[in-house]
């Protein structure tokens, strides 16, 4: 049996064989992977350079040497940020987005070609996969605001109701109901909807609604599979605490369940205490705590 890093070494050949990452036209459309993956990154409304330099964790020279490429090609304008003229903004042109559109074309093809080898395993692949990338893209990893009936809500929320139904006996999805009939307590000025980002995967979610002027109630902490053990769940609560603070509240509450015990052990480490109840099951644990 191979040791791990061989075997991880191994992994990396097959995917940068998979990939085409050697080629020297990826995709068949004339450029290396480089040169795409930087094309990819350009929005039809303007990116700045330094976020793609940080996402692709580029240095400066060869990112320079990239753009220019694909701006002789046609493909995108390079511009003076107007509020900062140190910073530069790329943009695609009509040519470069028909290039995009080619490219989106022929990489879904070939995804779905790779997965359907998979057979009966895909869904096993697929969540290998994210595993995979959620770790190696760790420090990437983002939270933002959402609305709480966007699409990508709406499927953190649905896993979360999947959890809750696996872990506590009497419980059932459909007992809790998409989309919430109480959205707009989650939206600003009173509430907040944190989704946590992989790249374009959602990995996790956090809401506050308002109870009273002074107490919020934090609400539907998930995090996906791939991203646990890596600290999302804390960094989802400090970040709905301070959302929390910037909106006024002084004090929180949750409710939740014994079956779910890593969740109560954060909320226990991070000064959450026993209060008494103030909602019925499926909670059969009640928490507050001041901020």
């Amino acid at each position: 049996m191979l040791d791990s890093i061989a075997r991880l070494r191994r992994f990396n050949r097959a995917v940068t064989r998979e990939t085409g990452a050697l080629d020297h036209s990826y995709l068949g459309r004339g450029r290396p992977l480089g040169a795409a993956r930087v094309l990819q990154l350009v929005k039809p409304q303007g990116t700045d350079i330094a976020d793609i330099r940080t996402k692709l964790n580029l240095d400066s020279g060869l990112l320079s040497r990239l753009l220019r490429s694909l701006e002789a090609e046609g493909l995108i304008h390079l511009t003076p940020d107007t509020s900062d003229r140190r910073r530069r903004t790329a943009q695609l042109t009509a040519a470069g987005q028909a290039e995009m559109t080619a490219y989106e074309a022929i990489g879904y093809a070939k995804a779905a070609e790779t997965l359907s080898r998979a057979g009966a395993r895909q869904q096993a692949l697929i969540d290998a996969m994210d595993l995979i990338a959620t770790t190696l893209l760790q420090d990437q990893l983002d939270i933002r605001d959402a609305d709480p009936d966007a699409p990508e809500a709406l499927a953190c929320l649905k896993a979360y109701y999947a959890l809750l139904a696996e872990k506590i006996a009497g419980v059932t999805p459909d007992m809790l109901g998409l989309p919430l009939h109480d959205a707009q307590k989650y939206r600003p000025p009173r509430g907040a909807f944190l989704i946590a980002w992989s790249d374009d995967l959602p990995v996790g979610c956090v809401s506050i609604r308002s109870l009273d002027a002074t107490t919020a109630e934090v609400k539907r902490l998930w995090v996906d599979p791939s991203a646990r053990g890596q600290g999302l769940a804390r960094r989802l609560m400090q970040s709905i605490e301070s959302r929390a603070r910037s909106l006024g509240y002084s004090h929180l509450k949750l409710d939740t369940n014994a079956a779910l015990t890593e969740a109560i052990a954060l909320y226990r480490r991070d000064g959450w205490q026993d209060i008494p109840a103030y909602t019925s099951f499926p909670a059969n644990l009640w928490l507050g705590k001041s901020l």
